[in-house]
């Protein structure tokens, strides 16, 4: 039987790395979540004993395969996962916060100006596919949950700087579902490559896809 608070602790304990004299600012972001998180129906209910595990380590583990002072974009960011702990482990990253729903937009307002990152983080409500033009094109966008790698890079896509890249967060799945789009992704003139992102020898490994412009 998995000791969940073990696990948790684990987590926790390999936060410490990713953000280092942050870790604090990510103790109020956990804390942030549990309460009005919760309450606000932006995460589920089972949620609260696996924050660190399943939310903060999953999302900040990013962070260790983007460059220095880069511009990121979260696509559908919800309770600000991967983005805020992106930036919170990363303060020379530009992050920007995609979400559509007023709810959710105005949690991730606070949760900014609560944890004091509004000179690094920025809040857009609106859908990924109608920012448009030069403002709003990123160095990296990333999502986590947010859809199928069609509708993702669909979405993604037009968001992405020369030279930049998408990171999405997948479940273990990933490699058929790069198989099942794959036709897409060569049209889009995308390779994908998938990576396993360990925080700590505890601590369950992220899995992402990476989508890169050919040539």
């Amino acid at each position: 039987m998995i000791d969940s608070a073990a696990t948790e602790a684990a987590a926790r304990l390999a936060g410490a790395s990713l953000f280092g004299p942050r870790q604090e600012l990510a103790d109020s972001y956990a804390a942030l979540l549990a309460t009005d998180g919760l309450t606000r129906g932006l995460l589920g209910p089972r949620e609260s004993d696996r924050l660190w595990s399943r939310h903060l380590i999953n999302s900040a583990a990013l962070s260790t395969v983007m460059g220095e002072g880069l511009s990121v974009a979260d696509v559908g960011s919800g309770a600000g996962l991967p983005g805020i702990p992106v930036a919170l482990a990363r303060p020379d990253l530009s992050v920007t916060l995609i979400e559509p729903l007023l709810r959710r937009s105005i949690f991730l307002n606070e949760a900014v100006s609560t944890l004091g990152l509004s000179d690094q983080v920025t809040v857009v409500r609106s859908r990924a596919e109608d920012l448009k033009g030069p403002d709003h094109r990123y160095d990296v966008v990333t999502s986590r949950a947010v859809a199928p790698l069609d509708r993702l890079v669909k979405w993604c896509l037009p968001l992405m700087a020369s030279g930049g890249e998408i990171v999405a967060i997948k479940g273990s799945s990933v490699e058929s579902e790069i198989a099942e789009h794959q036709k897409m992704i060569d049209r889009s003139r995308l390779a994908a490559s998938v990576q396993f992102l360990a925080a700590g020898p505890d601590v369950e490994p992220t899995i992402v896809v990476r989508l890169r412009a050919l040539g």
